[in-house]
Formats: structure tokens, sequence, C-alpha cells
């Protein structure tokens, strides 16, 4: 039987983390500067997967100041 990988909903979401970023590489095209690896998905989903709990190096990006 699989196992469910979706991101549970209180699960921080990568594209508003300050430490995901978009590679150039077509085959692993989202990042983690903080766990240091790419990935062909979101990283938070495949620490979720490896881990099984939500990513703890989460941080959220900074606001546009007004």
């Amino acid at each position: 039987m699989p196992q469910d990988t979706r991101k549970p909903r209180n699960a921080p979401l990568c594209l508003g983390c300050q430490h995901y970023f978009v590679t150039y590489k077509p085959s692993f095209p989202h990042g983690c500067r903080a766990m240091g690896f790419a990935s062909k998905r979101a990283p938070c989903l495949d620490v979720q997967e490896a881990s099984g709990q939500p990513c703890i190096r989460f941080q959220p990006k900074a606001g546009k100041p007004s």
C-alpha cells in the first residue's frame, strides 16, 4: 500500500520559506539551502516523507516593506 505523501494542512509551504530556491537544473528544479538538497518536487514533501514530520527549518520570507 503506498504511503500518503500529501502535505498536511499545518505544514509549511516551501514557496513561503526564505531557504527555498529554484535551480537551473530541469531534473531537480526545487532546492532548499537550509537542508542542502535539490528535488523534483517541493523539498518540504521530501522532508515529510523521509522523517514523517513537517520541515523544522522553515522560516517565513521577510515581508515587502510598505
